[in-house]
């Protein structure tokens, strides 16, 4: 006799739940919340300047900022990578909003690794990934403007 709607849903929770908590063990809570729930994720309407890298594991991201005299009113990100690369790519992001252009082009895989609580060593490459992403964006944004 097949099981009803109700126990193949609890059967998916629980699965998902048990995805969730392996998820946690091998990162963190705050990189499995942000590549679960990435914050700026996606192309906006409108944007001054964006740029895409592709990395050294074959995964691209691209950052989308607004700038206003030299400050990052708003970043937003699209990457194409693991969920570790979609949580660096958000909490750069959140790192740099609001902040000058000199911060951001400072801003150093570490300084991201920090604010995630420390990425695993074998997703390390998202760090550097956006990282050089950012950085070539501001190059491209300063050729640009002068």
């Amino acid at each position: 006799m097949p099981q009803g709607k109700g126990d193949f849903d609890k059967f998916v929770e629980k699965l998902q739940e048990e995805i969730v908590d392996k998820e946690i063990h091998d990162f963190n809570k705050h990189i499995v919340n942000l590549f679960h729930n990435p914050k700026n994720w996606g192309k906006p309407a409108n944007f001054t300047i964006s740029h895409s890298y592709k990395g050294e594991k074959n995964d691209t991201m691209e950052f989308y900022l607004t700038i206003q005299d030299d400050i990052i009113k708003s970043a937003n990100f699209f990457t194409d990578g693991c969920g570790a690369t979609v949580a660096t790519g958000s909490q750069t992001t959140i790192l740099i909003e609001g902040k000058s252009l000199k911060y951001a082009e400072s801003l150093k895989p570490e300084n991201i690794d920090l604010a995630l609580n420390r990425l695993p060593e074998d997703h390390k490459h998202s760090l550097d990934l956006a990282v050089t992403t950012l950085r070539n964006l501001i190059a491209k944004y300063k050729s640009k403007k002068n």
